[in-house]
């Protein structure tokens, strides 16, 4: 069944052996999708979704009651009070800097309680030098580590007792680091300290690739906004594009009066068609998610299996769609890459190598043979090429084109050690 796919028998036996034994897991992960999947149905019949709502508009986008009735959705779904949620969002990150342009003002200080943001990120803040960072707008910021994979709860508590802190900002997934993802229970545990301490902080959690994954969200244990990409976990492989921003209603107002002009604000957009997308897209995310989880899963007990160091384990308790992969060397980076990439329904043919990509240090390889570009909830992989050489492995729209996907990957690491 497999030599279309070139997919060596070593791997097939393999593969199969880890099916078995994941049984058990594999159906926690349908349950949950269960879970989710009533979440989503009955959100859209409070909101009493219809035919009605999948017109476009165009221009100013005045009275699309589409694009609002699709952000109760949303909201409802996020358990938050308000979302904004629009195809003028390019990616998480524009959504995020929209957020942290929204809330600061000169003089204001952020902090980040998980340690250095993510790559993309870095420019925005003013960590890279950029005349357009909110550094150079005058905003402070610092940082505080995590420690052992968790809060430093005494220092951040410290920490704001001897500085005025505008703003906090939680990145649960780890980005291209080597640390643990964060789980909800751990953000509820420091949301509630500092809520306790310094009650008017504004907590904004980063919450790409995390949707659905957990039964909480960040709003629901008391976070005041969150943030994340429709490319990812909540657009289930259909939206085009697009982000969100949920949470405090005066919060999303405010992002709203960043995203067009004041004055302005939601009243303005236009939906130009995407409102289906969006809502179906997010009616199909379950069971994305979970293929996803099916297919990280699957990746880590097999290539444990074969003697590399994963993160996280197979059993191990997740916070996110992401699954890290250190090879330790680059050749084998660059092998399992590329072997996605030719298991991908789109540019199959295509051999990802390492290149400069705007807005990291590192020359980076992707592997994304996806149907919108850069989604990474299609079965997607990469990596910076530096030391201990990580594969960061996330997506798969169906757990079976998944199983591909890691199968093809792991066969072209054999092959080309063999050889």
């Amino acid at each position: 069944m497999y030599q279309e796919l070139s997919i060596d028998n070593e791997t097939v036996t393999l593969i199969q052996e880890c099916e078995r034994e994941l049984e058990e897991t594999f159906k926690k992960i349908d349950e949950q999708c269960d879970r989710n999947s009533l979440r989503v149905l009955n959100a859209f019949h409070k909101h009493q979704i219809s035919e009605v709502h999948f017109n476009m508009t165009t221009g100013y986008g005045y009275g699309d009651i589409g694009r609002d009735t699709t952000e109760k959705v949303f909201a409802e779904v996020l358990k938050a009070e308000d979302a904004l949620v629009r195809g003028q969002f390019i990616s998480g990150t524009h959504a995020l800097t929209v957020a942290l342009f929204s809330y600061l003002r000169p003089g204001d200080m952020l902090l980040s309680i998980t340690g250095t943001p993510y790559d993309t990120l870095h420019e925005v803040i003013g960590i890279r030098e950029n005349n357009s960072s909110l550094k150079n707008f005058g905003v402070l910021y610092d940082e505080i580590e995590l420690v052992s994979d968790d809060f430093d709860d005494e220092k951040i508590l410290e920490y704001l007792k001897n500085h005025k802190v505008k703003m906090i900002e939680i990145q649960r997934s780890k980005g291209y680091s080597t640390r643990k993802s964060i789980t909800i229970d751990k953000v509820e545990r420091i949301v509630k300290k500092i809520k306790e301490q310094n009650s008017d902080t504004i907590i904004m959690v980063d919450n790409c690739y995390c949707e659905f994954v957990e039964e909480k969200t960040p709003t629901e244990v008391g976070a005041d906004v969150m943030v994340g990409s429709l490319i990812k976990n909540l657009g289930g492989g259909i939206a085009p594009n697009g982000a969100y921003i949920a949470g405090r209603h005066d919060l999303v107002e405010l992002a709203g009066e960043r995203l067009t002009c004041p004055g302005e604000g939601r009243e303005v957009g236009p939906s130009l068609g995407i409102n289906k997308q969006f809502l179906q897209g997010l009616f199909f995310a379950p069971s994305v998610v979970a293929s996803s989880l099916k297919t990280a899963i699957l990746a880590s007990f097999a290539l444990e299996k074969l003697g590399y160091k994963v993160e996280p384990k197979w059993n191990d308790k997740r916070a996110d769609i992401v699954q890290n992969i250190i090879f330790g060397n680059s050749e084998d980076l660059i092998h399992y890459c590329q072997g996605i990439q030719m298991a991908s329904p789109v540019d199959s043919n295509a051999v990802p190598e390492p290149w400069d990509m705007p807005g990291y240090e590192d020359k980076v390889i992707m592997a994304a043979g996806a149907f919108t570009q850069g989604s990474s909830i299609e079965l997607s992989c990469d990596g910076p090429i530096r030391a201990p050489y990580i594969a960061y492995m996330q997506g798969g729209l169906t757990y079976s084109y998944g199983k591909f996907g890691v199968m093809k990957a792991i066969s072209e690491i054999l092959k080309n050690k063999v050889n």
